[in-house]
């Protein structure tokens, strides 16, 4: 998101990034106005959790022991992540001084939902931005086409050319997904509905999004139907990029790709062209 703020703050716009007092990327920038909140975790909490994301992609396991503990250690990051959005929208205060503020638009990403609970709660058009969501969330929420007959689900290792038992596995996973998303999103409808005081779905969440900005590419996944409102911007990851050092005699230095997830961002004005 961090280019994407400069932009905005260069065609002229405010912005405001509201963020938890323990968080490991976000910093204060020239180019928005940072508001911090408190949350009853240190920072070593949140490290201690997250610490599973770099190490469980060497784990060398089966399908199934891959799976199930994705699912488990998935629900202790969640409970953090989750613990830091009540603590924001039960923060009336701040809540308060967010609606007096009277933004034009919130920027944020959808993936645990604070964001769009709390672009629901002010009335705001929302623009979200993701690499991907889990269970196929993103396609659910602006109603695209998304068969499991033929698109590969994540962790299955098909192609886009199954045999029949391909793609009853990648019915079972579809079903597996739906279990998965239950448990992390729940707590997220639950949050809502007591915030906004009635019924509140993830797809209700999910299919408020005005705009969709898209950090993946067709280049490394396979092709699938979009909306028009989904927009593939995947270059944008290379906007902040740095060499790395050099590694042996003679080897030349290489660009580094890497990009800042900011936890939510209010724009007074979304740009667009």
């Amino acid at each position: 998101m961090r280019g994407i703020l400069r932009e905005l703050h260069a065609r002229g716009h405010e912005i405001v990034v509201i963020a938890p007092e323990v968080t490991a990327l976000i910093q204060e920038a020239t180019f928005y106005k940072l508001i911090r909140y408190p949350v009853p975790y240190q920072k070593e909490d949140m490290e201690a959790s997250f610490q599973w994301i770099r190490n469980h992609v060497f784990e060398k396991l089966t399908f199934w022991e891959y799976l199930s503990s994705t699912i488990e250690k998935m629900k202790n990051s969640s409970d953090l992540l989750f613990t830091a959005c009540s603590h924001l929208v039960y923060n009336k205060e701040l809540m308060t001084h967010l609606e007096e503020m009277s933004f034009d638009a919130v920027f944020t990403s959808p993936f645990l939902l604070c964001g769009p609970i709390v672009a629901r709660y002010l009335s705001l058009p929302a623009a979200y931005i993701v690499h991907g969501m889990p269970c196929s969330l993103d396609s659910a929420g602006t109603k695209c086409p998304n068969p499991s007959s033929y698109i590969p689900r994540s962790f299955s290792g098909n192609t886009d050319r199954m045999t029949l038992g391909q793609r009853v596995k990648n019915m079972l996973l579809t079903m597996a997904e739906l279990f998965l998303c239950d448990f992390v999103y729940s707590p997220y409808e639950r949050l809502a509905s007591e915030l906004l005081n009635r019924q509140v779905t993830t797809m209700d969440l999910l299919s408020y999004g005005s705009v969709w900005l898209l950090k993946s590419d067709w280049v490394k996944e396979y092709a699938r139907p979009v909306m028009p409102n989904m927009v593939f911007i995947g270059g944008v990851n290379c906007v902040s990029r740095k060499p790395l050092s050099q590694v042996g005699g003679g080897s030349k230095r290489s660009p580094f790709l890497s990009h800042l997830s900011v936890h939510q961002v209010h724009a007074r004005c979304f740009a667009s062209h």
